[in-house]
């Protein structure tokens, strides 16, 4: 951590302690100023359904730190008395000051009670220590600040931190007193006149860029350690190996043994010892493994022992699961626990309208998480944010891969930036590689302050070994790294393929936006890369466009698709959920079933296998249409009424012959009777008879995908480039058209009956 403890005069501890001993009281409690404006939250532009479950006295009250526990410790988030601060003031010790804020909400949140923005900032509030801590060094966590803090307790200058989104803590207690302490912390984050990392918050937000988040946006706390105590587990699981290898950091602890036990609830599978700081194997035999369809964790307990004396003992949990790439039928895949994966997931931006970067309760924070398990998604792209302790353990409890992305710069950074960046990079790596949910770690995103991506993605790749690293996700790839990553939207496109050396990603598309009146940030204002007009639109569309990601995991080689977004953000309104997250915006049942299909390796919608390489005619299914076939003229394709006094040559123009499909053998392409070797392709949106060119963009527009028929009856032709579209009939014209769209045959009047056609016997051949 980039923090900078100032020291305290020697020998103050015993005296502190022993003052303690005898006169702290074992509660703890925000001491309200008494001439401070009272605290009320402000009004957000949506409420959550958990807005009004916050207030002073249930502020995040869960543990913080899930991974390292300790059974004693006290929250410190609640009001605190706050005011704006210039530069170059002295610290408020010993004063009121103006008014109170709720910690740890930002101080731009509606939650905070405050509601705007500020650079600088004080934070000041009293608290106590309980006696029982006594004989034990007290540490004040901050678990986020952004970006600059300064913290002072009893007037003392503790030390200070820069950085918005790591933890940071503070011995304080040679500067503790009996009773009442005092707590002033100095927050100064200049947003995006700054160099620092800060994703996308913006002092002046529009378009795909939001409102900033500054101050302590996430839980304070204390906790009594021994002074021989540990600071950070990192676990890396070996599966080959069938341990844990386990290092355990510490503070003080020399001339410690390490003792570290896994446990399968009550039943121990292993047990270790060996030094602090040294790797540690953890027998684990016939693990039970960790992945999407069973994210099983084990528990684990570390202990430092000195002799027969126990210094510290605290307690985490691991998963055994392994990532890498493989060689699978010839393409190179990412690997989960030696087995070929399809990622599947949205970019989750993590914002909130009520408290911006910080979920207004824990349930809230778990509840996006659960949106992508309920919607059938495995994968979770974490977009230039780093989120609270709680979220990845959410994420290891409910099976998500999580990909995490560095918060990124707003401006080409300078040599200070630089180093100030890679702090922050490896910052992130440390206090997060030790959660099995998190697969991946992507440094750039899009070219945002980007620069030596490729030494940096080597340098991450070094001090992680055991996950991916995505050099940089979109637009400026530096050629290294374990995955190329493509950006397109709506897509799906065509995605960079893959390698001998990286896997094919496609790590953002989609953006289908929907306005949901009622559950907008800016009524009538919000965008989305491709606006559509309500739900069953948009269930189509997407599902359309997972279609066509299916095809390129078949076909090109995909491994990864990452659709633009799980929320409405803001003013962007192409979430699968609003912003306030009261609606789901499409069909979660179908949505599941097609991600249940993708990811089994079944033709999305299902398949249909219509008789194929015998001559046929296809009838129209819909009400009142069902005596007119699909024909040729003048090399165009028409519904007409065919019968057996029809003129032989309509009757040959109607009869046709299903043929594997010239880009994709699994589908067809469909041949003409009485001009063999042309097919019906679509030019235009519009579907004519016509030869080959030999080109692939001949072969795709000619191929179409049988599926079961919309209607419930008889089969409908997918096309195969746009899988969102279909072969159907307009005004006795053919055309490929989308259920809903701008267009008049995208009328959606009969849709899936006019898309739907029965296999007839032909009228010709």
């Amino acid at each position: 951590m980039r923090t900078k403890p100032i020291p305290l005069r020697p020998g103050t501890a015993g005296l502190v302690l022993a003052a303690l001993l005898a006169s702290l009281l074992p509660l703890f409690a925000a001491v309200p100023a008494a001439h401070a404006a009272e605290w009320a939250p402000g009004t957000p532009p949506l409420t959550t359904p958990w807005t009004d479950q916050v207030s002073p006295d249930n502020a995040l009250p869960e543990y913080p730190r899930p991974q390292l526990t300790r059974p004693d410790w006290r929250n410190l988030n609640g009001l605190w008395e706050w005011e704006p601060a210039a530069a170059g003031e002295a610290p408020p010790t010993g004063r009121t000051l103006e008014r109170e804020i709720l910690v740890p909400y930002p101080v731009e949140s509606a939650l905070s009670g405050i509601q705007e923005a500020h650079d600088r900032m004080w934070y000041r509030r009293d608290f106590t220590v309980p006696a029982d801590w006594s004989n034990r060094r007290v540490l004040l966590n901050f678990d986020a600040v952004d970006w600059r803090a300064e913290v002072w307790v009893n007037g003392r200058a503790i030390g200070d931190h820069e950085g918005g989104y790591d933890r940071f803590s503070f011995d304080i207690t040679d500067a503790l007193r009996a009773g009442d302490n005092e707590l002033v912390v100095g927050v100064y984050d200049p947003t995006d006149t700054g160099g620092q990392a800060l994703g996308k918050q913006r002092n002046d937000p529009s378009g795909i860029f939001y409102t900033s988040a500054s101050g302590i946006w996430q839980t304070v706390w204390l906790e009594p350690v021994a002074r021989a105590h540990v600071t950070r587990l990192d676990i890396t699981p070996d599966l080959p190996g069938e341990r844990a290898l386990v290092r355990v950091n510490t503070s003080g602890a020399a001339g410690t043994t390490v003792r570290v036990t896994a446990r399968d609830g009550d039943t121990v599978v292993g047990t270790a010892t060996g030094a602090p700081g040294a790797e540690i194997a953890v027998p684990v035999p016939d693990a039970r493994l960790w992945s999407p369809d069973d994210p099983f964790l084990y528990d684990l307990d570390v202990s430092l022992t000195s002799g027969n004396r126990t210094r510290d003992a605290v307690t985490g949990y691991f998963g055994m699961r392994s990532i890498g790439k493989a060689m699978v039928d010839g393409v190179l895949r990412p690997v989960l626990n030696g087995e070929p994966v399809f990622q599947m997931g949205t970019l989750d931006q993590g914002y909130w309208p009520d408290g911006i970067y910080t979920a207004p309760t824990d349930e809230a924070l778990r509840f996006d998480l659960q949106a992508h398990v309920d919607l059938g998604f495995n994968t979770v792209r974490k977009h230039v944010k780093v989120e609270p302790d709680r979220w990845y353990y959410w994420a290891d409890r409910l099976g998500l891969m999580v990909l995490q992305d560095m918060p990124a710069m707003s401006r080409e950074p300078s040599a200070a930036d630089r180093v100030q960046y890679e702090h922050e990079l490896r910052e992130m790596v440390d206090q997060h590689r030790s959660f099995p949910s998190v697969l991946e770690w992507i440094p750039f995103n899009e070219g945002w302050g980007q620069y030596d991506a490729g030494r940096i993605a080597d340098e991450v790749k070094s001090w992680d070994p055991s996950r991916l690293v995505t050099a940089a996700s979109g637009w400026h790839d530096p050629g290294n790294g374990d995955v190329v990553d493509s950006h397109i939207y709506v897509g799906p496109g065509h995605p960079t393929g893959p390698s001998d050396t990286r896997i094919s990603a496609l790590g953002e598309y989609g953006g289908l936006g929907l306005r949901v009146p009622e559950h907008e940030w800016s009524p009538g204002n919000g965008f989305g890369y491709e606006m559509v007009a309500d739900a069953q639109e948009l269930t189509d569309r997407y599902i359309g466009l997972l279609a066509g990601v299916q095809q390129l995991q078949r076909n090109n080689g995909l491994s990864r698709a990452i659709y633009t977004e799980i929320t409405d953000v803001e003013n962007e309104v192409n979430g699968l959920w609003t912003y306030d997250r009261r609606v789901r915006k499409v069909d979660g049942a179908r949505v599941a079933a097609a991600h249940a299909d993708l990811l089994a390796g079944r033709p999305i919608g299902g398949r249909a296998e219509p008789p194929a390489g015998t001559w046929q005619s296809l009838r129209v299914t819909t009400p009142g249409y069902t005596d007119r076939y699909l024909r040729h003229q003048d090399a165009l394709a028409f519904t007409a009424q065919v019968d057996a006094a029809s003129p032989e040559l309509l009757r040959r123009d109607a009869t046709w012959r299903l043929v594997p499909g010239l880009a994709d053998p699994t589908c067809y392409s469909v041949e003409s009777l009485n001009y063999p070797g042309e097919y019906l392709r679509h030019r235009a949106s519009r579907v004519e008879r016509t030869g080959g060119d030999g080109s692939l963009l001949f072969h795709e527009d000619a191929t179409w995908c049988a599926v079961p028929g919309l209607s419930g009856t008889g089969v409908s032709f997918r096309s195969y480039n746009y899988p969102h579209r279909y072969l159907r009939h307009y005004d006795s014209e053919l055309w490929l058209a989308a259920n809903g769209g701008p267009q008049p045959y995208d009328n959606r009047q009969s849709f899936r009956e006019d898309a739907s056609w029965d296999i007839a016997p032909p009228w010709a051949g």
